[in-house]
């Protein structure tokens, strides 16, 4: 099973400071994560560099990862770990080792008359459709969530 890494860009026309809370405060993060999954969450102390965010749908199932970089307003990087079930961390199995250690990184770069927010992902074999048709949709809802 391969690892593909993905790539998305979107121009948003407001602040860097307003794109980062419409990404990162919780209200907006549960609105635009819901394109992945309604109800999908996260759990985390604060976004802070080297702390662990727990991604979960409302079964409290999902994955666990670490802020490897965390630059407010610039670019935050996650460090995927393994899987939760029902809330529970669970140890790295055979099928988690394919895809622990990849990483999903959010930079915003200024322009001239909007900021470029570009999400780059590592994506298994299995969920790539889903992520290439479904990745643009959660940008399209950030961006409507700085207006």
């Amino acid at each position: 099973m391969k690892i593909n890494r993905l790539q998305f860009s979107i121009d948003i026309k407001a602040e860097k400071t307003k794109i980062w809370n419409a990404l990162w405060n919780e209200d907006s993060y549960r609105d635009w994560a819901s394109v992945f999954f309604e109800g999908s969450y996260a759990i985390t102390d604060n976004w802070k560099e080297g702390s662990k965010v727990l991604f979960l749908s409302p079964d409290q199932s999902g994955i666990y990862s670490c802020i490897e970089t965390h630059i407010p307003n610039k670019t935050i990087t996650f460090k995927h770990i393994g899987n939760v079930v029902k809330g529970k961390e669970q140890p790295i199995d055979d099928e988690t080792k394919k895809w622990s250690g990849t990483t999903e990184t959010y930079t915003l770069t200024e322009g001239t008359d909007s900021n470029t927010l570009t999400v780059e992902i590592d994506v298994l074999d299995e969920h790539l459709n889903f992520m290439t048709t479904t990745l643009p949709k959660a940008l399209e809802k950030v961006k409507s969530n700085c207006s």
